[in-house]
């Protein structure tokens, strides 16, 4: 696939140089003072291999290798370059920052930290590697004049690429439930028929890649029969790592479990004991007997009926592994092929508005396809951006029919090789995450941006750019299983994980895409997901490492000792106990991110734009972090020993995203924070009593969105302090936070009321979460968030009545806990209560909360709670019963029939702890 390696590779990092070498800071600052000459040059040549890559791209592809060499050298030549401009801009934002005041502020020895930014060392020093490039560009030239590469235009970027995406023009799920209904139904009736059987059985699925097991798989997971037939259902997706031991790991922390056990072993046995369980296996590659039958006997302590279901390509695989017929998944119908296909091209529009010329060629574009819907999928969306049937003949010209020696790769490749280039850059880069590597994507999109993958548009800011081609992406299915989770993932009272809004979206590929991307990437993308028999294994070349692995310094110390790396990105997802060492050999590190933070050398780090040092146990930055005048995202989120941030924090002037939530020992954020006025994210605001540090008011002109926390607002004096913070204004803002310090209600209980009326958010925000606040009543704007999905109410002793709470029509989870004078859930109501889209509540250590509705309000013929599936109740002493519901009266021939309804119709779990005065259920028939 040398074509898709070029295209991703040069191309794109080539436009990306051209682009730095036009930044107005480098003449804004003179950074490149007597090397106008050679800059003119760079500016000049740069464009001209631009004109010749689609060409030279296009003989790399049919194997000519000296066009293969020529665009490999490009592609050095290129992230030299980079490196070098990078350093004219870092030294343009250092002058910046100095004429600002920073160098003064630092209070330390500037010297040591700029050796070599001296104006006459640095124009000396940078002279020559500017010469380098030149020369090495010159002689690029040359050779491509001897190649005769010829100009051609490069893939078309339409403009319709970054329209905002509209998620309702196809619902896969249907397709995929109408298209398999019948194989869904076989399987799940053969499931079902094992209830008696005390052996555990295995059921395969096996096919062509891209087929859909995957897809029907899910559908027979979350299947209502499967659901109620099994205690308790399981997924891991095994791919080619088949470790018994890893495997039983995996499955018990990616399915939630919290099992007692020293071993991996023990810990699954500990699941299943007992239990009737569906697990599913996708993707399975092993025919080790061996391995499979040592995993087996890990699973062989379920109850009767425990089932196991397998995906896998591989005939052989489905024979060692089943016990039961294999499924062999046929093509699906053509017309559902056409189905996706038009679907995928045509978007929303209505059959009418369809090009009957284009509706007619659907059926030949379907016979690519082979019965593959990744493949239709993939065909659909190339098509979606071609209005003519010269186009549609185009694409069908460069398109091979899937079989089984190529499977659908060609097709997905035709689809990848279509994307305007800084898209195939962006999805080429996740070629460093292992498949089935659960992706964040909105960190993916800041990895994006540190490393420059994302074009600027005028006004319009790099995450909404990211957001837009990552929608794009997704609707041609190079992304797939999204899914929304909490922010941060909390646990009960009673030990399980929080129903909390889902704010954070993350995302898989699929396995043949992975491919994709692998190939288009070479050895540029790698991880390690286990420890290396030999340091020669470690991949020197690759720009971007992701590692999974434990001790991942050891590999690091011990690799860099023996060679330099070129990573740009280093994610280590791993426990680490020692320092980096040599760390003036990362020098060309755009994103890292690391459980460890006191080895920052922050003056060797100068290209860093990407820092994640979460979970850490640093006590403090190096005071000289400052200095990173390109960093964007500073991710120290749950650094629980992080005491303080560096005072001189406002000079990080590109700073966009800076993640302080889990800090439960900052004690106040360093002043000039408004300074930054590039920050779209922070997640946790400490206000503090420091001299120096940052009040409210430096929030009232930062445009934030996402997550807010205010911390410590006892030290907020009165409401006008609160209003300085212009929360009113903050339209982007989704979830807010209010924390008081417990134990301080009783002091400054008044200037409480006073500082939460003053911090009256936007009518549009989702979620609301007050703690420890020391008002008897609530804040007055309360009953105007309208599109509230979810409200905590906890510590706030004094709060003895409730707004209405039912009266809030988007509400679906409601967490009240520590409202010690609260004794009624619903006062006030005139007429029947119903909390329509409510589904979680928790009701938590409340001991005089003893009512659900006032005594003189009559339940209504309407249920009180419709929607809750989730029903948590501990410590309320009080609480003598579960609501009322009204009865319904039918009249038949037999005579008149009287039914009571459940106030939860729609429960599906409930956990009642210590109530003691509980004595009814008022349920209902």
């Amino acid at each position: 696939m040398a074509e898709v390696l070029a295209t991703m590779v040069v191309g794109p990092l080539v436009s990306m140089v051209k682009e730095k070498a036009s930044s107005y800071l480098l003449d804004q600052y003179k950074v490149m003072e007597g090397m106008e000459e050679q800059h003119k040059l760079l500016k000049r040549k740069l464009p001209a291999i631009l004109d010749v890559i689609t060409d030279a791209e296009e003989q790399a592809a049919a194997k000519r290798e000296g066009a293969k060499v020529w665009l490999e050298e490009v592609r050095k030549v290129a992230y030299q370059a980079n490196d070098v401009l990078d350093e004219f801009k870092y030294e343009a934002l250092r002058r910046k920052a100095k004429k600002e005041g920073h160098n003064k502020d630092l209070g330390i020895d500037v010297i040591k930290l700029f050796p070599t930014h001296n104006r006459i060392v640095f124009r000396h020093r940078m002279a020559n590697k500017l010469l380098v490039i030149l020369k090495e560009i010159d002689v690029l030239v040359a050779e491509m004049n001897a190649f005769r590469f010829k100009f051609k235009p490069g893939q078309p970027e339409p403009t319709n690429y970054l329209r905002q995406y509209n998620s309702n023009i196809i619902d896969p799920t249907n397709i995929a439930s109408r298209s398999r209904a019948d194989e869904k139904k076989a399987v799940v009736s053969t499931l079902l028929a094992q209830v008696g059987n005390e052996n555990l059985t295995v059921h395969p699925i096996v096919g062509m890649g891209g087929l859909g097991k995957t897809t029907l798989a899910q559908l027979i997971y979350n299947d209502p029969e499967i659901q109620k037939h099994f205690e308790l259902r399981l997924w891991v997706c095994v791919s080619d790592n088949f470790d018994a031991d890893s495997l039983a790991d995996r499955i018990v922390k990616e399915n939630g479990c919290n099992p007692s056990g020293s071993s991996a072993r023990e810990k699954l046995q500990n699941v299943v004991s007992g239990k009737r369980y569906l697990l599913v296996l996708d993707d399975v590659w092993n025919r080790d007997e061996h391995k499979w039958e040592r995993l087996k006997s890990y699973l062989q302590h379920g109850g009767t009926g425990s089932s196991l279901l397998t995906t896998t390509r591989d005939d052989k695989v489905a024979q060692l592994m089943g016990t039961t017929e294999v499924k062999n998944l046929k093509s699906l119908d053509e017309i559902y092929i056409k189905e996706i296909i038009e679907t995928k091209a045509f978007g929303s529009k209505q059959v009418e508005q369809r090009s009957r010329e284009l509706v007619d060629m659907v059926g030949d574009v379907a016979k690519r396809c082979s019965g593959s819907p990744l493949a239709a999928t993939a065909l659909g969306s190339v098509l979606r951006t071609k209005t003519s049937k010269q186009e549609w003949d185009a694409v069908l010209n460069r398109s091979t029919i899937c079989d089984e020696e190529n499977g659908i790769l060609p097709v997905l490749k035709l689809s990848y090789n279509c994307l305007p280039s800084y898209m195939q850059q962006c999805f080429a880069f996740c070629a460093m995450f292992p498949k089935d590597y659960e992706i964040d994507v909105q960190s993916l999109i800041h990895l994006w941006m540190a490393n420059g993958f994302i074009p600027e548009q005028p006004g319009v800011c790099p995450e909404t750019i990211g957001e837009k081609i990552f929608n794009e992406l997704k609707s041609r299915s190079f992304y797939q299983d999204l899914k929304s989770v909490p922010f941060e993932q909390k646990y009960d009272t009673f030990g399980r994980i929080k129903y909390m809004y889902c704010s954070k979206i993350t995302c898989k590929i699929h396995d043949l895409m992975h491919d994709v991307a692998m190939d288009s990437m070479g050895n540029e993308c790698a991880n390690i997901g286990k420890k290396l028999s030999k340091f020669e294994d470690f991949p020197y070349s690759a720009r971007h490492l992701l590692m999974s692995v434990d001790e991942a310094d050891t590999i690091l110390n011990a690799s860099v000792e023996k060679g330099s790396p070129a990573f740009q990105t280093l994610i280590c997802d791993g426990h680490v106990k020692e320092d980096l060492k040599i760390l003036s050999k990362y020098n060309s590190i755009r994103a890292l991110k690391i459980k460890r933070g006191s080895f920052l050398r922050p003056k060797y780090l100068h290209h860093l734009r990407y820092l994640d040092l979460s979970e850490s146990e640093i006590e403090a930055l190096p005071e000289d972090i400052s200095i990173l005048y390109h960093l964007q995202t500073l991710h120290l989120s749950d650094c629980y020993y992080l005491q303080r941030l560096p005072k001189n924090l406002n000079y990080l002037t590109s700073l966009r995203q800076l993640y302080t939530h889990g800090c439960r020992k900052l004690k106040s954020m360093p002043g000039g924070l408004g300074h930054l006025t590039s920050l779209q994210t922070l997640t946790c605001f400490v206000a503090g009593t420091d001299s120096g540090c940052s009040n409210m008011r430096e929030l009232q002109d930062l445009d934030l969105g996402g997550r807010l926390e205010l911390r410590q607002l006892e030290n907020i004096t009165g409401a006008n302090g609160a209003q300085a913070a212009g929360l009113g204004n903050k339209k982007k803002l989704t979830e807010l936070e209010l924390r008081w310090t417990h134990g301080d209600q009783e002091a400054q209980n008044n200037n409480h009321e006073e500082v939460v009326e003053g911090l009256k958010p936007h009518d549009g925000l989702k979620v609301l979460r007050i703690y420890s606040c020391g008002n008897s009543t609530f804040p007055t704007w309360m009953d105007m968030l309208n599109g509230m999905v979810e409200l905590k109410l906890s510590g706030s002793k004094k709060l003895g009545k409730l707004p209405a709470l039912w009266q809030l029509p988007a509400l679906e989870i409601l967490h009240l806990s520590g409202l010690e004078s609260l004794h009624c859930l619903c006062s006030g109501a005139a007429t029947a209560v119903t909390f329509q889209k409510l589904k979680v509540l928790f009701l938590s250590n409340m001991p005089k909360f003893e009512a659900w509705l006032d005594t003189d309000v009559v339940p209504g013929e309407e249920t009180i709670f419709p929607e809750v599936e989730e029903l948590v109740i501990g410590e309320c002493g009080s609480l003598t019963a579960l609501p009322k519901a009204a009865s319904v009266i039918t009249e038949s021939s037999g005579g008149v029939d009287t039914k009571c309804r459940s106030a939860f119709p729609a429960l599906w779990n409930m956990t009642l702890r210590s109530l003691n005065m509980f004595d009814r259920w008022e349920e209902t028939g």
